[in-house]
């Protein structure tokens, strides 16, 4: 799906109105029980989440959960965080996998409703460190079901690179390939506001003047100068990408040599024999754990429960790794699954957890007693960026 700047600028008006909501006095109340299947759900997801053999067949865990429950799945694909924040808002859907900037936003615009982890018998197997995520826990309450998680990472062509790349600075700053050819006009960057985490990150090491520790929290001072490098990098990026098919087609037809990108994208690409690679940069990378959530308003509640227990299935979280790229929720899919392989979570970043600045929404009261710049303005900012030239 693409927008016009005009589209763009609604879009992003109706997810700031839920990221800055306040959730009514209204008593929430939780499901106590699973009944019969009302015979469909509907997902809000990121490309390549939700899979029913249509583009491989070996990676399809829907149409035995189907067969199983006469819950009908479909399946609503959202190329952003705000794009999702903004469907949840305008209702008709039951679940959505919602990643770090976008699910307190959803619980504070009181869109998703708290999860009766009881009523899950794999909740035990959860990585404990997901289990409590400040990203879909509020005080106490659980308002998400663990997904999949994993980093942004850089992909670039091998042709292009005989040796992978090091650092960022190959997408934020004007350079000479080692083609003998400019990046000008031969980059991409995510166009989404969170982007800004992957710019702040960059001058954490390469500026560390600034004094940037989080990614997430950024002083006037510090966000002004990340800014300024996003609107040099503008110069550079003749195309930014949301959607990941899209993304797949431009690197094969446009031209392009180095992008952040998902893990997703870059498997398509090598299973097509595409000149590809990926690397997490010196300067680490920004992440995404991701989170099933649940409509307030869901009609097929039973449903969704039983989607959410059969997403956590190993064979479910084995299979979505090998196909995204990601780390599942459950360990206990590492091990035994035909097409993530014995060590196939450990390539996709397990061990890895404790570098990934996972994707938060930006708060004005942050931490240290500090003001920062908040998601409002990285939205009207980043907007700006992406149209100007």
């Amino acid at each position: 799906m693409k927008f016009d700047l005009n589209k763009r600028v609604i879009f992003s008006v109706a997810v700031l109105t839920i990221a800055f909501a306040v959730a009514c006095g209204k008593k929430e109340t939780k499901v106590s029980e699973i009944g019969q299947g009302e015979g469909e759900v509907s997902i809000v997801a990121w490309a390549g989440y939700i899979e029913r053999g249509e583009t491989d067949k070996g990676y399809d865990w829907v149409t035995e959960f189907e067969k199983n429950t006469g819950c009908k799945v479909s399946v609503k694909t959202a190329a952003t965080s705000d794009e999702m924040v903004a469907l949840m808002n305008e209702g008709g859907f039951d679940l959505v996998t919602a990643s770090g900037d976008a699910s307190l936003r959803l619980v504070a615009g009181g869109k998703v409703q708290e999860i009766n982890t009881d009523l899950l018998p794999s909740w035990k197997n959860v990585d404990s460190r997901l289990q409590n995520a400040p990203w879909h826990t509020v005080e106490g309450k659980h308002y998400g079901v663990p997904y999949q998680w994993g980093p942004n990472v850089l992909m670039y062509n091998t042709k292009v690179f005989k040796k992978a790349p090091t650092s960022w600075d190959v997408v934020f700053e004007e350079q000479v390939f080692p083609d003998g050819k400019s990046n000008k006009g031969r980059v991409q960057a995510f166009d989404g506001p969170i982007y800004i985490a992957d710019a702040a990150l960059y001058l954490k090491q390469a500026k560390p003047e600034l004094g940037i520790q989080d990614p997430y929290e950024l002083d006037e001072k510090q966000y002004n100068a990340v800014i300024e490098l996003l609107k040099k990098q503008r110069q550079l990026v003749p195309k930014y990408w949301h959607d990941a098919m899209v993304q797949v087609d431009d690197f094969k037809k446009e031209g392009l040599v180095a992008s952040s990108t998902w893990p997703f994208q870059v498997n398509l690409l090598v299973g097509e024999k595409q000149p590809v690679a990926s690397i997490v940069p010196k300067e680490g990378a920004t992440g995404w754990a991701d989170s099933t959530m649940l409509h307030k308003d869901s009609k097929h509640v039973n449903c969704a429960y039983k989607w959410l227990e059969h997403s956590l299935s190993p064979k479910v979280q084995g299979d979505l790794a090998s196909w995204f790229g990601s780390v599942p929720s459950v360990p206990s899919a590492c091990k035994g699954n035909a097409l993530l392989g014995d060590t196939g979570c450990a390539v996709n970043g397990f061990n890895n957890f404790e570098k990934i600045a996972f994707w938060r929404t930006p708060k004005e009261d942050c931490s240290g007693g500090r003001k920062c710049v908040p998601y409002k303005k990285w939205a009207e900012d980043y907007i700006s960026i992406i149209g100007s030239k």
